[in-house]
C-alpha cells in the first residue's frame, strides 16, 4: 500500500520542478538566470529541510508529516500553474516544493522501513525509488508536447492533483503512528 500511493508525493515535486518548471518558466519568457535560479532554490530547501524531518517523524508519526508535505506540495503546483509564469511566484513555489519534499521524502522512506522487515527493505526502497525515477522519465520522454504555456501549467496542475490525491489516500488509508524500534 505505501508505495504504490505515495510515489507522487516527493516524485511529483521532483517531476515538476526537474521537468516542466524549467519548460513552463521559459515558454513565458524567463531568461536563463531566472530558470536557473527557481530551479536551484527547490533541491536546495528540500537538502536542509530533511536534515530535521526525519528526526521528527520519528516524534510525531510518519503519517502526519507525509500528508502535509504533499498537500503543501500539491498547493505550491497549483498556484504555480496559475502563476502566468512570473518568476517571483515561481520562486516562492520552489521554496514550498523544497518544503513539502522535505516532510515527504524521509518520512516516506522510513515508514517503507518500519513496514517491512529488515531483510525486505532495500528492494522496497528500491521499488519506490524506481516509481519515482520512472514518473519524472516518463515526463521528460515527453517534453516535446509541453512547449507552450498552456500545455505545461495543465501538466503541472496534473501533477498537483495527482499529489493532492495521494495525499487524501495516504490520509484515509495509512496506519495512524507507528511506533520506531528504539535500541537503548
Amino acid at each position: 500500500m505505501l508505495v504504490g500511493t505515495s510515489t507522487s508525493g516527493s516524485g511529483g515535486a521532483c517531476l515538476s520542478s526537474k521537468g516542466l518548471v524549467p519548460l513552463f518558466l521559459a515558454a513565458h519568457g524567463a531568461d536563463a538566470a531566472s530558470v536557473g535560479l527557481v530551479a536551484g532554490i527547490y533541491p536546495a530547501v528540500w537538502g536542509a529541510g530533511q536534515i530535521w524531518t526525519g528526526h521528527w517523524s520519528d516524534r510525531i508519526g510518519r503519517k502526519p508529516l507525509i500528508v502535509a508535505g504533499m498537500l503543501i506540495q500539491a498547493t505550491a503546483l497549483v498556484v504555480l500553474a496559475a502563476s502566468g509564469g512570473v518568476v517571483a511566484v515561481a520562486a516562492v513555489t520552489a521554496v514550498l516544493l523544497g518544503v513539502g519534499t522535505a516532510l515527504v521524502y524521509p518520512t516516506l522512506i522510513a515508514a517503507i522501513s518500519n513496514a517491512v522487515s529488515p531483510v525486505a527493505r532495500a528492494p522496497m526502497v528500491g521499488v519506490y525509488r524506481f516509481w519515482c525515477t520512472w514518473g519524472t522519465s516518463a515526463a521528460a520522454s515527453s517534453r516535446a508536447s509541453w512547449r507552450t504555456p498552456s500545455a505545461t501549467a495543465r501538466a503541472i496542475a496534473g501533477v498537483a492533483s495527482l499529489t493532492a490525491m495521494s495525499a487524501l489516500w495516504v490520509l484515509f488509508d495509512m496506519p495512524g503512528r507507528s511506533t520506531v524500534a528504539r535500541t537503548a
